[in-house]
């Protein structure tokens, strides 16, 4: 079985209210929509799961909120910054960060590199984040410089999640984050 997609929202300073408001979101892929009218929020300190059947829009839904596809109407705001009129980088910068259905490292790069790519929203958190995750994970720590690519699956997936704690994200979206991948 897995796992659906899920939102977790750090506490912000600003505890009261929603980190994320989304308001008659519709977004697709060519003509065919995936999103239609979709309306939610997230308060601040909460997790959220987003639960369906494959092909609901869950994905899309993390893509929209990422920037990687575009919203036909309506939109998203976290903190109070416009989502949908944002770049990727941008969002990744302003807090949210996505962390892809399966696992989707750097093949080639060491579990080290691919954390510190994680990092690069947060240059100066760096070390400090680093050392988070790898007390969170520390099955990676023991795997440092190895290939991330001759990981495990499970392994894989630490450190798909470690590299976008890497970012510090104010809210982390984890797409099928216990999924199993035959890549």
């Amino acid at each position: 079985m897995r796992c659906k997609p899920l939102i977790w929202a750090r506490d912000t300073p600003k505890p009261m209210g929603d980190v994320l408001a989304i308001q008659d979101l519709t977004a697709g892929y060519g003509r065919a929509l995936a999103l239609r009218g979709i309306t939610l929020s997230v308060p601040a300190g909460h997790n959220i799961g987003i639960v369906g059947p494959n092909g609901a829009g869950k994905s899309t839904l993390f893509k929209v909120l990422s920037g990687i596809v575009p919203a036909r109407t309506g939109g998203a705001v976290f903190e109070g910054q416009a989502l949908h009129k944002m770049s990727p980088d941008r969002i990744v910068r302003a807090g949210v960060v996505q962390v892809p259905e399966g696992r989707q490292v750097f093949p080639g790069l060491s579990v080290a590199e691919n954390l510190w790519l994680g990092g690069y929203a947060a240059p100066r958190e760096r070390e400090g984040r680093r050392a988070e995750v790898l007390k969170l994970f520390p099955r990676l720590r023991e795997r440092i410089d190895q290939a991330a690519d001759s990981l495990s699956g499970g392994e894989q997936q630490m450190l798909a999640i470690g590299r976008g704690l890497m970012a510090a994200p104010r809210l982390l979206l984890l797409d099928e984050p216990t999924s199993v991948s035959l890549r």
